[in-house]
């Protein structure tokens, strides 16, 4: 129950939830007063942290973890960039791409676990494919089939893949 609250309280911090009104500049000043807000005023230590990130909320979380190293990292149908979304063709990240998460994830020094529906309607699959393959510290993915962006959540592989990163493979 505490957690859970705690959750809340962490969750309600950014200003874009849950009206969606995605700023780049609100998505990193968010995470960074979160990430602040848990070192200083919550005392917790970085390998006590595990960042987590759906959709959007990718593009935060592997800014914040390209910066500092933390205990984890759980890209949930992350984004390569904002312009390979809004144009799939695209190559290579343009300096007024908001989001080049693509370009960032390759200085994440923690374990990452990424996680994919394979049949993801808004962020495709293989955006997931390109950040796992530029992640330095990446653990077994979890493709999930026939999962779309908003029901990974749903499969039984989900819970049983999170609970594995995180019971076995973050403590050996």
């Amino acid at each position: 129950m505490l957690l859970r609250v705690f959750i809340k309280r962490i969750i309600n911090f950014f200003s874009t939830y849950p009206r969606c009104k995605h700023v780049p500049s609100n998505l990193y000043a968010d995470i960074d007063a979160a990430w602040h807000a848990l070192r200083t005023s919550y005392g917790i230590s970085p390998e006590n942290i595990i960042l987590y990130g759906q959709s959007i909320g990718t593009v935060p979380t592997i800014d914040l973890a390209s910066r500092y190293e933390v205990g984890a990292v759980i890209l949930h149908s992350p984004l390569m960039s904002g312009m390979r979304v809004a144009f799939p063709n695209t190559k290579r990240t343009w300096f007024f791409d908001a989001f080049p998460s693509i370009d960032k994830v390759p200085k994440v020094t923690s374990p990452v676990l990424v996680i994919h529906g394979m049949e993801d309607e808004v962020v495709d699959y293989s955006h997931g494919v390109a950040i796992y393959e530029k992640c330095p510290r990446a653990v077994e993915p979890l493709w999930v089939v026939g999962a779309g962006h908003n029901d990974v959540e749903l499969y039984h592989q989900y819970l049983d893949r999170l609970k594995q990163f995180v019971t076995v493979e973050l403590v050996n």
